[in-house]
């Protein structure tokens, strides 16, 4: 039976996979989740252990994905054309580190764990667009993502030179390291657009959640997703928990005994993974929630708390998020599955700042999932440990999954850690520790050569909308309008120092849905809803002009 897909807030239900991967976010600002998880019965996984990583990925995803919306063979060459242009044969190697098992997920082009979904996602998308305009469509996708460092650079190698699509990336203005800046910033190619932001990541966040919500914005530029939002990234990382069991339990000749996954943690989506792997039938133990000082999901799987607190900036900055986008996915199912529970929940969060489980449903919680916090001191400790005992090299992300099992006391010989980047990416922060560093990779060291290209935006969602038509369009004088449009509604008070996203005439601020500092005048709201009004009006004429 064909696998079909639903929004945990309950607004669709029936999706195929293609409108959940070119939809990426649900209008109900739901995400997408399958409306069962397969179950896969244990001979058939262990038939699986001798795959290649592209056959494995074959495998996995057939259980999510109808041979009706992508034939058997297609879906084969998408994902062996994608994990081509890995540096390793095994895409995803297991190494032994003292006594630790570490899963490298940094042999793709951009060196970070992302890659693996994102040079199957840029392929997926270029699929069914050339498909849908072989029957006679004007199939076009406007990629928008934000990032706090290695999702954008991962997501602009994975989409850049792919036909019918362009590419924005936003990013906080002086909160990526240097590498990833200019990872981002030197691809020339012209279907991608960085653009930096005066605020954080997740003000960015914010602004791309803000222009999915924005129904007649999204409809007319067919906006797509990249970030873990996506459907089609959880699902392509499941792929790497598979192997990992199977190279570990090869060579400790342990086929069938569970194995623990340690992953450094932010925005929940490569966990989940590893949670989607255990509900098919692969004997995982425990899933480590590693985060560092922005721990608001320790603070959950060990009080019940989810509560939103300002965001840290911290020497691990890819992992420097408050608010976890996936995070929903994993509630929905603690929920049971209820979306009118899932959505009051969040009506609550998104009021309060605050979610609260309690219960059998927060000993739920601590039954499927374990954490820990680890605080910048204890991790530069353990990177300077594991580099002078082992000679070898973590990032500060990886770190922390590789310092986080003795909180939960859970056994190395039987814990994989996540490798999610190279150190290299992340030179001031191993370099305060390690000295002299190894020399980068060559493809790093390149990138110091090469001109970069960015646009430098404040933190707005109109201005943000105004620069896509531009963009898009090649209008400059419609692109004016646009920025003035959206100055207007700025001058008129209608931006908030939290976020400055401007959504139907409504600060978004902190995400509350009201305004900061003493609420809206009257005069302010209409003038807001003019500025609104005229973006969309724009943008409009544009996209009949396109047309």
């Amino acid at each position: 039976m064909p696998v079909k897909y639903r929004s945990t807030r309950g607004g669709h239900h029936g999706m195929s996979f293609e409108d959940v991967v070119l939809g990426g976010l649900a209008t109900d600002k739901g995400l997408y989740v399958p409306e069962s998880v397969p179950a896969v019965s244990a001979d058939e996984i262990e038939s699986w252990r001798s795959l290649s990583f592209a056959d494995l990925a074959h495998a996995i995803l057939s259980q999510y994905v109808s041979t009706d919306e992508i034939p058997s063979d297609d879906l084969r060459r998408l994902l062996h054309a994608s994990y081509k242009s890995f540096r390793s044969p095994d895409v995803t190697p297991v190494v032994k580190v003292g006594g630790v098992w570490v899963l490298e997920l940094w042999h793709g082009p951009t060196f970070a764990f992302k890659d693996v979904a994102l040079q199957f996602l840029g392929n997926l998308f270029e699929f069914f667009l050339e498909r849908r305009r072989a029957r006679g469509e004007q199939a076009r996708l406007t990629i928008l993502g934000a990032t706090s460092g290695d999702t954008g650079s991962a997501a602009i190698y994975g989409m850049r030179g792919k036909k019918h699509m362009d590419c924005f990336i936003l990013f906080p203005e002086g909160r990526v390291s240097q590498i990833q800046e200019r990872q981002m910033t030197t691809v020339e190619d012209t279907n991608i657009h960085c653009v930096s932001v005066e605020g954080s990541f997740d003000d960015c966040q914010a602004i791309v959640k803000a222009a999915f919500n924005d129904k007649e914005f999204r409809e007319r530029v067919s906006l797509g997703a990249v970030n873990s939002i996506n459907w089609a990234r959880v699902l392509a990382q499941m792929t790497y928990y598979f192997w990992a069991y199977f190279r570990v339990t090869d060579q400790q000749d342990t086929k069938g005994a569970p194995i623990h996954f340690s992953v450094p943690t932010g925005n929940f989506g490569d966990i989940l993974a590893g949670y989607y792997c255990r509900r098919m039938g692969l004997p995982l133990g425990k899933l480590l929630v590693a985060t560092n000082e922005n721990d608001i999901l320790h603070r959950f799987f060990t009080s019940g708390k989810y509560w939103r607190e300002a965001n840290k900036v911290t020497i691990s900055p890819s992992m420097d998020i408050c608010v976890s986008s996936n995070f929903e996915r994993y509630l929905f199912h603690l929920a049971g599955d209820d979306t009118d529970v899932l959505s009051q929940w969040f009506a609550d969060f998104e009021k309060t700042g605050k979610l609260t489980i309690e219960g059998d449903l927060l000993a739920k919680a601590q039954a499927e999932f374990v954490s820990a916090s680890v605080a910048a001191e204890e991790n530069l400790a353990n990177i300077k440990h594991q580099w002078e005992k082992n000679q070898y090299l973590f990032c500060p992300h990886s770190s922390i999954g590789a310092a986080a099992p003795p909180h939960c006391d859970l056994p190395v010989t039987e814990t994989v850690v996540l490798a999610t980047a190279h150190p290299a990416k992340f030179p001031s922060a191993v370099g305060m520790v390690v000295t002299p560093m190894p020399p980068a990779p060559v493809e790093l060291q390149r990138l110091y050569t090469l001109p970069t290209r960015k646009h430098q935006l404040p933190n707005s969602l109109a201005e943000v909308q105004g620069y896509m038509v531009q963009v898009l369009d090649g209008d400059t004088a419609l692109a004016e309008a646009a920025v003035v449009a959206a100055e207007s509604a700025k001058e008129h008070g209608m931006t908030n120092g939290s976020h400055g996203t401007l959504v139907n005439g409504k600060s978004a601020g902190n995400g509350s849905g009201g305004s900061s500092g003493g609420g809206v005048s009257i005069r302010q709201a209409a003038v807001a809803a003019a500025a609104v009004a005229a973006v969309a009006a724009i943008v409009g004429a544009v996209f009949a002009r396109r047309r």
